[in-house]
Protein backbone atom coordinates (compact mmCIF):
# COMPACT_ATOMS: atom_id res chain seq x y z
CA UNK A 1 0.00 0.00 0.00
CA UNK A 2 2.82 2.58 0.77
CA UNK A 3 4.45 2.05 -2.71
CA UNK A 4 0.80 1.99 -3.97
CA UNK A 5 0.54 5.76 -2.80
CA UNK A 6 4.04 6.72 -4.01
CA UNK A 7 3.33 5.87 -6.88
CA UNK A 8 -0.08 7.23 -7.01
CA UNK A 9 1.45 10.71 -5.66
CA UNK A 10 3.94 10.91 -8.68
CA UNK A 11 1.51 9.65 -11.21
CA UNK A 12 -0.87 12.76 -9.86
CA UNK A 13 1.81 15.01 -10.28
CA UNK A 14 2.35 13.90 -13.59
CA UNK A 15 -1.35 14.51 -14.71
CA UNK A 16 -2.32 17.11 -12.84
CA UNK A 17 1.22 18.79 -14.80
CA UNK A 18 0.08 17.87 -17.98
CA UNK A 19 -3.53 19.26 -17.33
CA UNK A 20 -2.08 22.35 -16.51
CA UNK A 21 0.32 23.01 -19.26
CA UNK A 22 -2.12 21.84 -22.36
CA UNK A 23 -5.36 23.52 -20.73
CA UNK A 24 -5.00 27.54 -21.18
CA UNK A 25 -8.28 28.96 -20.19
CA UNK A 26 -8.38 29.12 -16.18
CA UNK A 27 -11.89 28.38 -15.71
CA UNK A 28 -11.34 25.08 -18.09
CA UNK A 29 -8.79 24.04 -15.93
CA UNK A 30 -10.69 24.62 -12.22
CA UNK A 31 -13.39 22.65 -13.87
CA UNK A 32 -10.96 19.35 -14.70
CA UNK A 33 -9.46 19.82 -11.48
CA UNK A 34 -12.82 19.91 -9.48
CA UNK A 35 -13.89 16.90 -11.61
CA UNK A 36 -10.61 15.04 -10.76
CA UNK A 37 -10.93 16.20 -6.78
CA UNK A 38 -14.60 14.09 -7.04
CA UNK A 39 -12.67 10.79 -6.09
CA UNK A 40 -10.47 12.98 -2.95
CA UNK A 41 -14.23 13.97 -1.94
CA UNK A 42 -16.07 11.29 -1.88
CA UNK A 43 -13.16 9.19 0.00
CA UNK A 44 -12.86 12.17 2.16
CA UNK A 45 -16.67 11.93 3.10
CA UNK A 46 -16.38 8.18 3.79
CA UNK A 47 -13.60 8.89 6.31
CA UNK A 48 -15.96 11.36 8.13
CA UNK A 49 -18.77 8.76 7.70
CA UNK A 50 -16.88 6.14 9.90
CA UNK A 51 -14.75 8.72 12.34
CA UNK A 52 -17.18 9.88 14.94
CA UNK A 53 -18.51 5.87 15.49
CA UNK A 54 -15.28 4.73 15.32
CA UNK A 55 -13.69 6.88 17.85
CA UNK A 56 -17.35 6.67 20.26
CA UNK A 57 -16.83 3.12 20.34
CA UNK A 58 -13.45 2.29 20.58
CA UNK A 59 -12.95 4.74 23.34
CA UNK A 60 -16.40 4.00 25.10
CA UNK A 61 -14.94 0.22 25.03
CA UNK A 62 -11.51 1.20 26.32
CA UNK A 63 -12.80 3.52 28.95
CA UNK A 64 -15.36 0.80 29.96
CA UNK A 65 -12.55 -1.84 30.35
CA UNK A 66 -10.42 0.45 32.39
CA UNK A 67 -13.36 0.49 34.73
CA UNK A 68 -11.87 3.69 37.11
CA UNK A 69 -12.39 6.79 36.85
CA UNK A 70 -9.05 7.37 37.91
CA UNK A 71 -7.24 5.85 35.44
CA UNK A 72 -9.03 8.12 32.90
CA UNK A 73 -8.33 10.85 34.76
CA UNK A 74 -4.79 9.90 34.96
CA UNK A 75 -4.41 8.93 31.68
CA UNK A 76 -5.81 12.73 30.49
CA UNK A 77 -3.44 14.12 32.51
CA UNK A 78 -0.37 12.92 31.57
CA UNK A 79 -1.73 13.31 27.44
CA UNK A 80 -2.24 16.60 28.26
CA UNK A 81 1.42 17.38 29.90
CA UNK A 82 2.67 15.64 26.75
CA UNK A 83 0.61 18.15 24.56
CA UNK A 84 1.30 21.27 26.31
CA UNK A 85 4.83 20.72 26.14
CA UNK A 86 4.40 19.32 22.08
CA UNK A 87 2.78 22.43 21.64
CA UNK A 88 5.14 24.84 23.17
CA UNK A 89 7.96 23.76 21.47
CA UNK A 90 6.18 23.72 18.10
CA UNK A 91 5.44 27.59 18.39
CA UNK A 92 8.75 28.02 19.78
CA UNK A 93 10.67 26.59 16.93
CA UNK A 94 8.63 28.76 14.76
CA UNK A 95 8.89 31.73 16.22
CA UNK A 96 12.61 31.40 16.32
CA UNK A 97 12.83 30.17 12.57
CA UNK A 98 10.89 32.97 11.10
CA UNK A 99 13.14 35.56 13.49
CA UNK A 100 15.97 34.27 11.76
CA UNK A 101 14.99 33.89 8.20
CA UNK A 102 12.93 37.11 7.84
CA UNK A 103 10.29 35.15 5.18
CA UNK A 104 8.12 37.87 4.77
CA UNK A 105 10.80 40.70 4.09
CA UNK A 106 12.14 41.69 0.34
CA UNK A 107 8.98 39.87 -1.29
CA UNK A 108 9.29 41.39 -5.03
CA UNK A 109 5.52 40.38 -4.83
CA UNK A 110 2.86 43.29 -4.75
CA UNK A 111 0.73 43.59 -1.22
CA UNK A 112 -2.61 42.93 -0.98
CA UNK A 113 -4.68 46.50 0.13
CA UNK A 114 -4.50 46.26 3.79
CA UNK A 115 -8.55 46.28 3.58
CA UNK A 116 -9.05 43.09 1.04
CA UNK A 117 -11.23 40.72 2.24
CA UNK A 118 -9.98 36.66 2.73
CA UNK A 119 -13.46 34.82 3.03
CA UNK A 120 -12.71 33.92 6.30
CA UNK A 121 -15.46 33.70 8.94
CA UNK A 122 -13.24 34.82 12.72
CA UNK A 123 -14.46 35.74 15.73
CA UNK A 124 -12.93 36.47 18.82
CA UNK A 125 -11.90 33.93 21.26
CA UNK A 126 -12.99 33.69 24.37
CA UNK A 127 -12.70 30.85 27.54
CA UNK A 128 -16.41 30.44 27.67
CA UNK A 129 -16.99 29.58 24.06
CA UNK A 130 -14.51 27.28 24.38
CA UNK A 131 -15.49 25.49 27.43
CA UNK A 132 -18.99 25.47 26.48
CA UNK A 133 -18.52 23.77 23.03
CA UNK A 134 -16.49 20.66 24.77
CA UNK A 135 -19.89 19.86 25.98
CA UNK A 136 -22.31 18.64 23.05
CA UNK A 137 -25.98 19.54 23.17
CA UNK A 138 -26.77 15.95 21.81
CA UNK A 139 -24.10 13.32 21.19
CA UNK A 140 -26.17 12.78 18.12
CA UNK A 141 -25.32 16.54 16.61
CA UNK A 142 -21.66 15.68 17.65
CA UNK A 143 -21.39 12.53 15.76
CA UNK A 144 -23.08 14.18 13.08
CA UNK A 145 -21.22 17.00 12.73
CA UNK A 146 -18.15 15.17 13.15
CA UNK A 147 -16.69 17.27 16.30
CA UNK A 148 -14.54 15.11 17.81
CA UNK A 149 -13.59 16.60 20.86
CA UNK A 150 -17.81 16.85 22.14
CA UNK A 151 -18.04 13.46 20.74
CA UNK A 152 -14.62 11.96 23.30
CA UNK A 153 -16.61 14.41 26.43
CA UNK A 154 -19.54 12.28 25.64
CA UNK A 155 -17.99 8.35 25.34
CA UNK A 156 -16.16 9.35 28.87
CA UNK A 157 -18.88 9.66 30.70
CA UNK A 158 -20.98 6.71 28.54
CA UNK A 159 -17.67 4.81 28.92
CA UNK A 160 -17.15 5.12 32.50
CA UNK A 161 -20.48 4.56 33.32
CA UNK A 162 -20.40 1.00 31.93
CA UNK A 163 -16.98 0.28 33.48
CA UNK A 164 -19.13 1.53 36.93
CA UNK A 165 -21.97 -0.96 36.28
CA UNK A 166 -20.00 -3.34 36.07
CA UNK A 167 -21.46 -6.85 35.01
CA UNK A 168 -24.94 -6.03 34.37
CA UNK A 169 -23.39 -3.74 31.53
CA UNK A 170 -21.55 -6.09 29.66
CA UNK A 171 -23.94 -7.40 27.31
CA UNK A 172 -24.31 -3.80 26.13
CA UNK A 173 -20.11 -3.50 26.45
CA UNK A 174 -20.17 -6.18 24.55
CA UNK A 175 -22.02 -5.15 21.66
CA UNK A 176 -20.14 -1.69 21.35
CA UNK A 177 -17.22 -3.56 21.18
CA UNK A 178 -18.91 -5.43 18.27
CA UNK A 179 -19.66 -2.14 16.41
CA UNK A 180 -15.82 -1.20 17.25
CA UNK A 181 -14.57 -4.25 15.13
CA UNK A 182 -17.61 -3.39 12.59
CA UNK A 183 -16.28 0.25 12.00
CA UNK A 184 -12.75 -1.34 11.25
CA UNK A 185 -13.96 -3.75 9.16
CA UNK A 186 -15.36 -0.82 6.99
CA UNK A 187 -12.25 0.89 7.53
CA UNK A 188 -10.12 -1.83 6.18
CA UNK A 189 -12.85 -1.91 2.72
CA UNK A 190 -12.41 2.02 2.40
CA UNK A 191 -8.79 2.21 2.55
CA UNK A 192 -8.38 0.59 -0.49
CA UNK A 193 -9.68 3.51 -2.02
CA UNK A 194 -6.83 5.47 -0.63
CA UNK A 195 -3.91 5.19 -3.52
CA UNK A 196 -6.59 6.19 -5.92
CA UNK A 197 -8.00 9.25 -3.52
CA UNK A 198 -4.06 10.15 -3.58
CA UNK A 199 -4.03 10.51 -7.29
CA UNK A 200 -6.93 12.09 -7.88
CA UNK A 201 -5.93 14.95 -4.78
CA UNK A 202 -2.58 15.68 -5.97
CA UNK A 203 -4.03 15.72 -9.58
CA UNK A 204 -6.14 18.07 -8.92
CA UNK A 205 -3.80 20.57 -7.17
CA UNK A 206 -1.56 20.76 -9.33
CA UNK A 207 -4.31 20.94 -12.52
CA UNK A 208 -5.15 23.99 -10.79
CA UNK A 209 -2.03 25.82 -9.24
CA UNK A 210 0.40 24.42 -11.35
CA UNK A 211 4.38 24.11 -10.01
CA UNK A 212 5.24 27.43 -11.07
CA UNK A 213 3.61 29.03 -7.87
CA UNK A 214 6.14 26.46 -5.97
CA UNK A 215 9.45 28.64 -7.43
CA UNK A 216 7.65 31.55 -6.29
CA UNK A 217 7.12 30.71 -2.84
CA UNK A 218 9.83 28.53 -2.91
CA UNK A 219 11.88 30.31 0.34
CA UNK A 220 8.96 30.36 2.30
CA UNK A 221 8.02 26.65 1.48
CA UNK A 222 11.20 25.38 1.39
CA UNK A 223 12.01 26.52 5.18
CA UNK A 224 8.35 25.70 6.80
CA UNK A 225 9.20 21.93 5.58
CA UNK A 226 12.93 22.72 6.83
CA UNK A 227 10.90 23.82 10.24
CA UNK A 228 8.91 20.72 10.32
CA UNK A 229 11.71 18.14 9.79
CA UNK A 230 13.58 19.88 12.83
CA UNK A 231 10.09 19.50 14.46
CA UNK A 232 10.06 15.67 13.36
CA UNK A 233 13.49 15.26 14.80
CA UNK A 234 12.65 17.09 18.32
CA UNK A 235 9.13 15.01 18.46
CA UNK A 236 11.38 11.54 17.28
CA UNK A 237 13.79 12.24 19.92
CA UNK A 238 11.39 12.86 22.74
CA UNK A 239 9.92 9.31 21.93
CA UNK A 240 13.68 8.25 21.96
CA UNK A 241 13.79 9.51 25.56
CA UNK A 242 10.88 7.56 26.75
CA UNK A 243 10.82 3.85 24.42
CA UNK A 244 13.91 3.92 22.91
CA UNK A 245 15.30 2.43 19.77
CA UNK A 246 11.53 1.47 19.09
CA UNK A 247 10.66 4.76 18.15
CA UNK A 248 11.95 3.94 14.59
CA UNK A 249 10.27 1.17 14.47
CA UNK A 250 6.90 3.15 15.23
CA UNK A 251 7.88 5.61 12.58
CA UNK A 252 8.15 2.18 10.21
CA UNK A 253 4.87 1.06 11.09
CA UNK A 254 2.82 4.93 10.40
CA UNK A 255 4.63 5.44 7.09
CA UNK A 256 0.97 4.60 5.59
CA UNK A 257 -1.01 6.88 7.40
CA UNK A 258 1.80 9.15 7.14
CA UNK A 259 1.46 9.50 3.78
CA UNK A 260 -2.33 9.46 3.45
CA UNK A 261 -2.61 12.48 5.60
CA UNK A 262 0.46 14.00 3.58
CA UNK A 263 -1.27 13.36 0.15
CA UNK A 264 -4.58 14.36 1.11
CA UNK A 265 -3.49 17.28 3.27
CA UNK A 266 -6.27 15.64 6.13
CA UNK A 267 -4.97 13.83 9.40
CA UNK A 268 -8.27 12.82 10.06
CA UNK A 269 -8.05 10.47 6.93
CA UNK A 270 -5.14 9.00 8.69
CA UNK A 271 -7.04 8.18 11.66
CA UNK A 272 -8.42 4.89 11.16
CA UNK A 273 -4.58 3.03 9.69
CA UNK A 274 -3.09 5.11 13.20
CA UNK A 275 -5.07 3.26 15.00
CA UNK A 276 -4.63 -0.12 13.50
CA UNK A 277 -0.75 0.88 13.09
CA UNK A 278 -0.89 1.39 17.37
CA UNK A 279 -2.36 -1.91 17.39
CA UNK A 280 0.49 -3.20 15.75
CA UNK A 281 3.08 -1.06 17.78
CA UNK A 282 1.94 -2.84 20.24
CA UNK A 283 -0.23 0.06 22.17
CA UNK A 284 -2.77 -1.21 24.08
CA UNK A 285 -6.82 0.05 22.61
CA UNK A 286 -7.63 1.21 26.09
CA UNK A 287 -4.71 3.80 25.36
CA UNK A 288 -4.87 5.00 21.98
CA UNK A 289 -8.39 5.06 21.80
CA UNK A 290 -8.51 8.00 23.98
CA UNK A 291 -4.81 9.43 23.72
CA UNK A 292 -5.32 9.71 19.82
CA UNK A 293 -8.66 11.66 19.60
CA UNK A 294 -8.29 13.92 22.15
CA UNK A 295 -4.19 14.57 20.19
CA UNK A 296 -6.56 15.12 17.38
CA UNK A 297 -8.12 18.20 19.09
CA UNK A 298 -5.28 19.27 21.49
CA UNK A 299 -1.76 18.23 19.68
CA UNK A 300 -1.97 19.85 15.96
CA UNK A 301 2.15 20.20 15.79
CA UNK A 302 2.39 20.98 12.52
CA UNK A 303 -0.73 23.23 11.92
CA UNK A 304 0.82 25.17 15.38
CA UNK A 305 3.90 25.84 13.82
CA UNK A 306 2.83 26.84 10.55
CA UNK A 307 0.49 29.36 12.51
CA UNK A 308 3.51 30.88 13.53
CA UNK A 309 5.23 31.23 10.64
CA UNK A 310 2.24 32.84 8.98
CA UNK A 311 1.50 35.47 11.13
CA UNK A 312 5.51 36.48 11.35
CA UNK A 313 5.79 36.24 7.27
CA UNK A 314 2.48 38.69 7.23
CA UNK A 315 4.12 41.16 9.48
CA UNK A 316 7.26 41.03 7.65
CA UNK A 317 5.89 41.73 4.69
CA UNK A 318 3.92 44.42 5.87
CA UNK A 319 7.00 45.62 7.85
CA UNK A 320 5.42 46.09 11.03
CA UNK A 321 7.54 45.22 13.89
CA UNK A 322 6.88 43.30 16.47
CA UNK A 323 8.66 43.41 20.10
CA UNK A 324 9.37 39.61 21.73
CA UNK A 325 6.57 40.21 24.28
CA UNK A 326 4.33 40.89 21.81
CA UNK A 327 5.51 37.78 19.82
CA UNK A 328 5.45 35.48 22.94
CA UNK A 329 1.53 37.25 23.80
CA UNK A 330 0.84 36.27 20.42
CA UNK A 331 2.33 32.37 20.43
CA UNK A 332 0.68 32.11 23.72
CA UNK A 333 -2.78 32.66 21.86
CA UNK A 334 -1.69 30.99 19.02
CA UNK A 335 -1.67 28.10 21.56
CA UNK A 336 -4.82 29.10 22.90
CA UNK A 337 -6.82 29.70 19.82
CA UNK A 338 -5.42 26.43 18.00
CA UNK A 339 -7.44 24.10 20.71
CA UNK A 340 -10.34 26.26 20.60
CA UNK A 341 -11.04 25.72 16.90
CA UNK A 342 -10.62 22.54 16.59
CA UNK A 343 -12.43 20.84 13.85
CA UNK A 344 -13.57 24.02 11.66
CA UNK A 345 -12.64 23.63 8.10
CA UNK A 346 -9.24 25.64 7.41
CA UNK A 347 -8.83 25.62 10.71
CA UNK A 348 -5.36 26.79 10.47
CA UNK A 349 -6.65 30.14 7.98
CA UNK A 350 -9.41 30.63 10.11
CA UNK A 351 -7.19 30.60 13.77
CA UNK A 352 -4.30 33.08 11.93
CA UNK A 353 -6.65 35.29 10.99
CA UNK A 354 -8.64 35.67 14.26
CA UNK A 355 -4.91 36.48 15.80
CA UNK A 356 -4.29 38.78 13.58
CA UNK A 357 -7.28 40.68 14.06
CA UNK A 358 -6.61 40.79 17.63
CA UNK A 359 -3.21 42.66 17.40
CA UNK A 360 -4.34 44.73 14.42
CA UNK A 361 -2.26 43.13 11.87
CA UNK A 362 -3.87 42.59 7.69
CA UNK A 363 -5.85 40.04 7.66
CA UNK A 364 -5.36 40.76 3.59
CA UNK A 365 -1.77 39.28 4.28
CA UNK A 366 -3.30 35.78 4.52
CA UNK A 367 -4.02 35.79 0.69
CA UNK A 368 -0.30 35.55 -0.26
CA UNK A 369 -0.58 32.50 1.68
CA UNK A 370 -4.06 30.60 0.36
CA UNK A 371 -2.57 29.91 -3.04
CA UNK A 372 0.00 27.52 -1.66
CA UNK A 373 -2.04 26.56 1.38
CA UNK A 374 -2.94 23.06 0.31
CA UNK A 375 0.82 22.18 -0.53
CA UNK A 376 1.97 23.49 3.66
CA UNK A 377 -1.70 21.82 4.37
CA UNK A 378 -0.08 18.46 3.73
CA UNK A 379 2.89 18.98 5.36
CA UNK A 380 0.59 20.35 8.19
CA UNK A 381 -1.49 17.03 8.46
CA UNK A 382 1.40 14.66 8.21
CA UNK A 383 3.25 16.33 11.11
CA UNK A 384 -0.03 16.35 13.25
CA UNK A 385 -0.14 12.30 12.61
CA UNK A 386 3.26 11.81 13.41
CA UNK A 387 3.19 14.24 16.71
CA UNK A 388 -0.21 12.02 18.00
CA UNK A 389 1.40 8.49 17.07
CA UNK A 390 4.59 9.01 19.06
CA UNK A 391 2.52 11.16 22.12
CA UNK A 392 0.18 7.99 22.13
CA UNK A 393 2.88 5.62 22.15
CA UNK A 394 4.66 8.07 25.24
CA UNK A 395 1.85 7.44 27.50
CA UNK A 396 0.85 4.02 26.64
CA UNK A 397 5.01 3.63 28.19
CA UNK A 398 4.44 6.33 31.15
CA UNK A 399 0.73 3.78 32.25
CA UNK A 400 2.89 0.42 31.62
CA UNK A 401 0.36 -0.48 28.93
CA UNK A 402 2.98 -0.81 25.58
CA UNK A 403 3.64 -4.51 24.95
CA UNK A 404 6.11 -5.83 22.70
CA UNK A 405 3.70 -7.67 20.83
CA UNK A 406 0.95 -6.73 18.36
CA UNK A 407 -2.45 -5.97 20.15
CA UNK A 408 -4.76 -8.58 19.10
CA UNK A 409 -7.92 -6.52 18.96
CA UNK A 410 -9.39 -6.37 15.56
CA UNK A 411 -9.49 -9.32 13.29
CA UNK A 412 -6.67 -10.44 10.81
CA UNK A 413 -8.44 -9.37 8.15
CA UNK A 414 -8.84 -5.77 8.61
CA UNK A 415 -5.30 -5.33 8.95
CA UNK A 416 -4.98 -6.19 5.13
CA UNK A 417 -4.80 -3.04 2.63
Amino acid sequence: MTLTILIAMVLGAAVGYGCHETIADKQLSADVAAHISIVTDVFLRLIKMIISLLVFSTLTVGIAHMGDGRAAGRIGMKAMAWFVIASLTSLTLGMVLSNLLQLGAHLNLPLPPVDAATGLKTSAFTLKDFVVHLVPKSPLEAMANNEILQVLVFALFFGGALGALGQSAAGLTAVIEQLAQVMLRITGAIMKMAPLAVFAAIASIVTTSGLGILLTFAKFMGAFYIGLLCLWTLLVLGGYLFIGKRVLRLLALIREPFLIAFSTASSEAAYPKLLLALDQFGVQRKISSFVLPMGYSFNLDGSMMYCTFAVLFITQAYGIDLSLGTQITMLLLLMLTSKGMAGVPRASLVVIAATLNQFHIPEAGLLLLMGIDQFLDMGRSATNAVGNAIATAVVANWEGALGEKPQQTVPTAVQVG
